[in-house]
């Protein structure tokens, strides 16, 4: 695998020499709002050259300039793969990937530079921080923003816990929606496409030019789906999908201050679909095992059907396509409203982010994704959160620049989950057939003081130093229902007993320090050091007093990297090289152990010994001529568990007494692969713009190409170590079972933009394709504890049309 890697890294390697290696990292176009206004010396600095303005540091930057490893995203690159979501971006920049995660609405498994936590559980926070417009979104449900209305998109690779906050040890996606213009303007688009899919744009904007600005917003999309269900001869997968709002700008001529309030609303309803995975090794696969696990609840031979053969030891690229499950539904509704304030004074600029979201989901599933009735859900969840952040800007002296500031943030949420489980009972829902519903509350409460400084110590030579002291406090209250029907429409807390509940409160201090050279205007070298934190907190799914009442602790990045920014020919090439390692400690991860109703259990516990991950990466752009543009990029990276050692259940004979407890044996899993760490990530790109009597004619084509990566922590094979009884006092763990393995991914987009000049308007007419060589492959794959395995499928091939005009 590392020599196949190897090879494909020095082809392209060759192939940029020539061309210039690239990423998409493109200037706003000059049609387009902004989305960050640049101070006077940073506009400067850029020129004419058309320089990125990014404001990675919570500082209006250009991107050469920016003493850390960013990739920045604009509304054409977007628009030129008519994305749907910001999953589109996987593989565009290096280390990153993002894919969608069905068992929640807009949830998205993010990773990067081989960081991530794949849970939506809301008790759960990611290691990857998604901000719109200044306020973060509190867990992995919410994060798969809708691709519509981004002036800027900005990837911040490595921890980002000095100004973003604790939870983005792994980096930030920072989303930045294109504010009011303030003038009389409008947009609006309609695309079809395959798997009869069909989304309209709109976007409005009015004002009187000078003072006050207001926007509105309407985004819909539908889709059949790309998936067959054979056992109910119908098209699975569909979704249909809402997004409106409107944002108000208010700034008063020579006032120096601006606020603008922006309100909005996501409506999703969606079919949450599964492909089978399962093999004959598995017990919904075995009717042998269904019988005795029937044997005993006291259940006859034959109660308990097995899945037919079809539908077992299919494989996770082809076959994911054609499912078996149970008609099911999603529904989620999300508001939000966000108020940001900025006051000049002359020597200090005020900020105040104001931010609030809450979501309401009722979502059924059929999670083992056959025909038979073997585990099937009903979820009902309400999330609220509310954050405000103030921070001062400006200079402390001639060449002190800084950033200081306070943060707050509140979240609760309930959850009351129904499950009908082995029932052969399809026509029972499981709010009327489970006596025993579970039900999870949790509250998070955060707040944080941080500061950034950059001292120009000499004339080329900057230092930057900074920190962020946070505190954060977790409850956590599980329960069942103790054989009660629950009525869905009015549950309550006091209805449930409780398993367990729990408070604890973590704190922590996360410092950044750093340095940068910048010899001439065109050559920047840059090291640093930052810690990032992510909270501990509680099991959601604990089954057990014990488990439910006993925190998991803080996890802790420390990483250093290094990296040169270089510019010529007048900037028409920008090249940035980076390396990096990422020492990660009391790693979080979910292991399955003994104890409850069901026998087992899934608890969040940590890994003393962590991973340590190591890369190289590479991006920039070439400005071949005025209407040429190539792009590209390159990821490697080496990645391993260290003394990965846990205690877990073991079925299969006798253990020996140890430190772990009744049932329980140390397993070593130090032999897995990371999830979600590919070793070797590439793109290539190319744009073209051709001049016409109307317009111009625009060409995109890009290629991303994904090594395979794991998506689950399992187990491939376990082997015992015994003692002189037999008993085993070691299980070492072969590997991740190789059906959460993708394949290797070559993806390969194109699009072709005819623009027409109008008097003072602009159409358009796009015709593009995704995946043009129809790779197949799992976005998500899990197994469930030897009973049966589950997938998602990558979209296929897809191609489609789009129409639009603005003024």
């Amino acid at each position: 695998m590392r020599t196949t890697a190897a090879r494909r890294m020095l082809a392209v390697a060759m192939t940029t020499t020539a061309l210039g290696l690239a990423l998409p990292a493109f200037a706003t176009e000059a049609d387009e709002p902004q989305a960050v206004q640049a101070d006077e010396t940073t506009a400067a600095d850029a020129g004419d050259t058309g320089a990125i303005i990014v404001t990675a540091r919570r500082r209006s930057e250009t991107l050469q300039s920016t003493p850390v490893a960013i990739t920045a995203v604009n509304t054409a690159f977007l628009e030129s793969k008519a994305a749907v979501n910001i999953g589109d971006l996987q593989g565009a920049a290096p280390g990153l990937l993002i894919t969608q995660q069905n068992s929640g609405a807009q949830a998205a498994n993010i990773s990067i530079r081989g960081l991530t936590y794949a849970d939506i559980e809301k008790s759960q926070t990611p290691t990857v921080g998604v901000l719109v417009d200044g306020v973060v979104i509190g867990t992995n449900t919410g994060q798969l923003q809708d691709a519509f209305d981004i002036a800027q998109l900005e990837v911040l690779r490595g921890p980002q816990g000095t100004l973003f906050g604790a939870n983005t040890i792994g980096g930030v996606i920072n989303i930045q929606r294109t504010k009011p213009t303030m003038k009389p303007g409008l947009k609006a688009e309609a695309t079809f496409a395959k798997f009869g899919t069909f989304s309209t744009k709109l976007l409005a904007n009015y004002g009187n030019e000078e003072s006050w600005g207001v926007k509105a917003w309407y985004f819909h999309n539908e889709t059949d789906g790309f998936y067959k269900n054979v056992t109910r001869n119908v098209d699975a997968g569909w979704s249909n999908g809402e997004n409106y709002g409107a944002s108000l700008l208010f700034k008063p001529v020579g006032s120096g201050f601006d606020a603008q309030l922006t309100v909005a609303q996501v409506e999703q309803v969606f079919d949450p679909v599964v492909s089978s995975l399962a093999n004959s090794s598995e017990a919904f696969c075995s009717q042998p095992t269904l019988d005795f696990i029937g044997s005993l609840s006291g259940l006859p031979a034959g109660s308990i059907l097995a899945a037919p053969a079809r539908e077992c030891n299919r494989n996770n690229t082809t076959d994911l396509y054609t499912t078996f499950g149970s008609a099911a539904s999603s529904n989620y509704k999300a508001p939000e409203a966000t108020l940001e304030m900025n006051y000049d004074l002359g020597g200090v600029t005020l900020t105040s982010i104001t931010g609030w979201r809450k979501s309401t989901e009722a979502q059924t599933q059929d999670f083992d994704g056959m025909s038979v009735d073997l585990y099937y859900v009903d979820r009902r969840q309400h999330y609220e959160q509310w954050s405000q952040e103030l921070r001062a800007a400006g200079n402390l002296l001639d060449g002190l620049d800084y950033v200081v500031g306070g943060f707050y943030f509140h979240s609760k949420y309930d959850l009351t989950q129904w499950s009908r489980v082995l029932a052969n009972s399809p026509n029972i829902a499981p709010t009327l057939f489970d006596r025993n519903s579970q039900h999870v509350e949790g509250l998070t409460e955060s707040y944080a003081v941080f500061g950034d400084f950059n001292w120009k110590v000499a004339e080329q030579i900057r230092v930057s130093f900074g920190g962020r002291y946070s505190h954060d406090r977790k409850e956590l209250f599980n329960g069942f229902a103790g054989g009660k029907l629950i009525d869905p429409d009015s549950v309550q807390k006091s209805q449930f007993v409780p398993v367990g509940t729990g408070k604890a409160s973590f704190n922590k201090f996360t410092p950044k320090v750093g340095i940068d050279w910048r010899p001439n205007q065109d050559v920047m070298v840059y090291a640093s050091w930052s810690r990032g934190y992510r909270s501990g907190g509680f099991s959601p799914r604990a089954a057990t007093a014990a488990t439910a009442s006993t925190p998991f602790q803080p996890e802790t990045v420390d990483a250093y990297e290094v990296g040169v920014k270089l510019s010529a020919f007048d900037r028409k090439l920008e090249l940035n090289l980076a390396g990096f390692v990422s020492d990660y400690k009391d790693m979080q991860q979910n292991l399955t152990v003994p104890g409850g109703p069901t026998g087992n259990q899934t608890i969040t516990g940590n890994v003393p010994g962590g991973a340590l991950i190591k890369g190289i990466e590479a991006d920039g752009t070439l400005r071949l001529t005025e209407n040429f543009r190539i792009t590209g990029s390159i990821a490697i990276m080496d990645s391993h568990f260290r003394n990965f050692v846990t205690c877990g259940a073991y079925a299969a004979g006798p253990v020996a007494t140890n430190a772990c407890g009744t049932g329980l044996v140390p397993f070593n899993y130090s032999a897995n692969r990371l999830i979600y760490a590919p070793d070797f990530t590439a793109s290539l790109g190319a744009e073209y713009v051709a001049p016409t009597g109307f317009g111009d004619i625009t060409t995109n084509v890009g290629w991303r190409h994904i090594s395979p990566y794991d998506e689950q922590l399992s187990a491939a094979s376990l082997t015992p170590t015994l003692n002189g009884s037999g008993q085993a006092t070691l299980i070492t763990v072969g590997g991740n079972d190789p059906r959460v393995r993708t394949t290797t991914q070559d993806l390969v987009d194109a699009s072709m933009t005819f623009n027409f000049d109008i008097d003072d308007a602009k159409a358009y007419l796009r015709v593009f394709t995704r995946n043009l060589l129809n790779e197949k492959t799992t976005t998500h794959a899990f197994t469930v504890a030897g009973l049966w395995s589950f997938g998602m499928a990558l979209e296929p091939r897809t191609y489609g049309v789009t129409a639009g005009f603005k003024f």
